[in-house]
């Protein structure tokens, strides 16, 4: 098994390296997913980015929310060009045109998603089928290649659809049943005769247990025996038995009753209370919060750590289990359940953070915007199934007798190692052990899927097609210059026709070489065809020498007409235009510098990692073309007055600044200037949490009204249940989402002193 499950890996790492082919990755828990998340940074020569349907999600993947990066709104996406009305009369539902319209990318997350090759989606068991056609549409607007899913891009889908599964609510069933079967994301229109791979892995870690594993197996696939209900009711236990028994950690369906018991038992604690605040830095928004902001524990509670050490020394990991032995102000110590070894806490970081282009060297990075650092605890007496997928127990008391979703019971009892830690405190019922028949089919239907050894031999023939196909071409750059021209034509943002010219003159040059980069890809694709792997490695050497300089060349003009435009102000769309050309044309630089290597390795079957030489190349030779740049330019003066068109509106009075304007001001001024909360995040890069919170600043000190932030019916709804609560989330869950952390704050806090 050790090695067919090496094997697997091997092959997933083949499929994202050497294929363009969207990729499905799963596999029960504890089969390597993480792992070769983790280690796709050192496994690819793609440019990715990680999301995932949730905060919570993302932060685990170490990636963003699907929603931040790709702006959805929050609703239900219908896969159609047609106006939403024509569909349902209730709000929330958008479409390919309301997308496009009312929700636009900004420049920010426009340029990451031009410079990726790879996007990797993680627990994609919650990811809804719409939203999965929602970024579909998103790619292939952005990469203005609308004939092929996703626009080109490679996606990878990783996670166990036998784990949570989406969330849709009846009325937009209502609606999206019209255009899908269910809710789960394989039903994409974008996957539809997609060539998605099913790749399992299947090597089990966590059950070394024959008859264990077995009746796993059977619940997974809708096929438990009477035999393996009785064999698993063998260990139920009445409440007077599970008193007698030492402390674990129950596992049940519901957020309530695990906060229920978790509450009682830590009442039942008769020693002193101590509260232990988070560090929240930045832009860390509540909604992403891992563990409360503050947390309440007693010298005897239960204790789950929900991190691995991050320390390097492997001190816990998350899912282990502790006793709290000693608290005091400035800390926490455990007795840990295992070893009995006792540990002093340390507060661990979590990071909020965001894709951005670094403007220096136009590289793909990751920025962290916000964090958020407590101790890496919570209550365990009681844990719900949701929360613990990924965890992994030697024993547990298992409370699943009202299970409400499909699979609950498998997961629940998936987190033990043996069926010796098995307790159960209500007897398993044969009509709540049900996995999703949907999930059911698909999973047997991927039986029918040739190969993985002959499915990676045919998508690396393509791959290497496409590969030659769209690194040596320039028809991409002349139809991004063309749509540049037109939309500075509609805009009429920048007049300066002398200048313009630079541009046409860009365009000429790259017709101008339009004939030999046909006959040169003709070239390659009779070598490929021919199998003369020598003669072709030659050429693309060749090719590639050659087409570094003609595009050096280029830049060299694209980046001059840069510098030029520097002292026109009020021509802001005008640059943003010409800095996406500039990434464009490093990309393409990018792949005809890394096309040798790769041709090479796919055609030996080998796997090229990162890089990172030629994209520190790339950097340096576009440092040096603007160095040059500038000292070929005579100095400009320090402060220009030209403009690129003519006279502006006076824009309206702002509120008096100090000496230096602090980040809170600077949104109420955007908002005084007649900017929404939503372009304000957008511009400011924040959450919209964090702008609400400013602007909630505003209102306290009196620039602001409350009233023009928030609709007076909603103020009125909401401040009837002021009171209830002495926190967000508690009146978050009582409107079930209707109004943002932000807005609650505003009617609810406004008049107060910060938290």
């Amino acid at each position: 098994m050790e090695n067919q499950s090496t094997d697997r890996l091997q092959l997933a790492a083949k499929f994202v390296n050497n294929t363009g082919a969207p990729i499905f990755l799963t596999g029960k828990a504890g089969t390597g997913k993480t792992t070769f998340l983790r280690d796709l940074s050192r496994l690819t020569h793609k440019r990715f980015v990680i999301v995932a349907p949730t905060g919570i999600a993302a932060l685990n993947a170490k990636g963003v929310t699907i929603h931040s990066q790709f702006l959805l709104p929050f609703g239900s996406f219908l896969p159609t060009r047609e106006a939403e009305g024509n569909f349902s009369e209730n709000h929330g539902f958008f479409t390919q045109q309301t997308l496009a319209r009312r929700h636009p990318l900004n420049q920010f997350r426009r340029n990451v998603l031009k410079a990726i090759d790879l996007l990797v989606i993680d627990e994609v068991s919650m990811l809804r089928a719409d939203i999965l056609d929602a970024i579909d549409y998103r790619l292939r607007s952005v990469k203005r290649n609308y004939k092929v899913p996703f626009g080109g891009v490679q996606v990878l889908l990783i996670g166990d659809l036998y784990q949570l599964p989406p969330i849709v609510k009846d009325q937009e069933w209502t609606v999206l049943s019209q255009f899908y079967k269910s809710m789960h994301f394989f039903e994409a229109k974008a996957l539809q005769n997609s060539g998605m791979i099913y790749l399992e892995l299947d090597r089990i870690f966590r059950q070394q247990d024959d008859v264990f594993i077995r009746i796993l197996n059977n619940l997974r696939d809708n096929r438990a025996t009477a035999e393996d209900v009785r064999i698993l009711n063998q260990h139920f236990k009445t409440s007077d038995q599970i008193a007698d028994l030492p402390p674990c950690i129950t596992l049940t369906t519901h957020n309530y009753k695990a906060d229920e018991l978790n509450l009682r038992e830590l009442r039942n604690l008769d020693t002193a209370s101590f509260f232990y605040d988070a560090d929240v830095e930045r832009d860390f928004p509540e909604n992403l919060f891992p563990l409360p902001q503050s947390i309440e524990l007693k010298v005897g509670a239960r204790v789950m750590f929900i991190k691995n050490d991050t320390s390097g020394l492997s001190s816990y990991f998350n899912g282990k289990l502790a006793t709290v032995l000693q608290l005091d102000k400035e800390g926490i110590k455990v007795e840990m359940d295992d070893s009995h070894d006792e540990f002093v806490l340390k507060k661990e970081l979590w990071e909020n953070k965001k894709y951005r282009i670094n403007p220096e060297t136009k590289e793909l990075e990751e920025e962290v915007i916000g964090t958020f650092a407590q101790f890496p605890i919570k209550l365990a007496w009681a844990v719900t199934v949701h929360k613990s997928q990924g965890l992994t127990f030697d024993r547990a008391i298992i409370d699943v007798g009202q299970a409400f979703a499909p699979g609950q019971v498998y997961v629940a009892l998936s987190r033990l190692r043996s069926l010796d830690g098995l307790v159960l405190r209500t007897r398993v019922q044969p009509d709540v052990i049900y996995s999703d028949p949907k999930v059911v089919d698909f999973t047997q239907g991927t039986g029918l899927q040739e190969s993985l050894t002959d499915l990676l031999s045919t998508h690396q023939n393509q791959y290497l097609n496409q590969l030659i196909q769209d690194t040596f071409e320039f028809d991409s750059l002349i139809n991004s210059l063309t749509q540049f021209d037109k939309e500075q034509e509609s805009s009429m943002e920048f007049e300066d026709e002398l200048l313009r010219k630079d541009l046409s003159l860009i365009y000429e040059t790259l017709i101008s070489e339009g004939e030999n980069t046909r006959k040169f890809r003709a070239q390659l694709f009779v070598l490929l065809q021919q199998v003369d792997h020598a003669k072709l490695m030659d050429r693309v050497e060749k090719g590639t020498e050659y087409y570094l300089k003609f595009l050096t060349g280029i830049l060299e003009k694209l980046i001059l007409h840069e510098v030029k435009v520097e002292e026109f102000s009020r021509i802001k769309s005008y640059q943003n235009g010409l800095e996406e050309l500039e990434l464009e044309m490093i990309r393409k630089y990018l792949g005809i510098a890394k096309s040798g290597r790769l041709i090479q390795a796919i055609l030996k079957g080998e796997i090229t990692g990162r890089m990172p030489d030629i994209e520190q190349q790339v950097a340096s030779l576009r440092k040096s073309i603007i160095d040059s740049v500038r000292k070929a330019l005579p100095e400009k003066a320090k402060s220009s007055t030209k403009t690129g068109r003519k006279k502006t509106k006076e824009k309206t009075p702002k509120v008096p600044k100090a000496r230096k304007e602090d980040s809170k001001s600077i949104s109420v001024n955007l908002f005084l200037d007649g900017k929404s909360p939503q372009e304000i995040a957008d511009e400011r890069e924040f959450a919209l949490s964090t702008i609400m919170g400013h602007l909630a600043h505003g209102v306290k000190s009196g620039v602001l009204k409350l009233e023009q932030l928030v609709a007076e019916e909603d103020i009125r709804e909401i401040q009837k249940a002021a009171g209830k609560y002495d926190s967000l989330k508690p009146y978050f869950d009582y409107f079930e989402g209707k109004y943002d952390y932000g807005t609650l704050r505003l009617v609810l806090f406004s008049g107060k002193e910060e938290e």
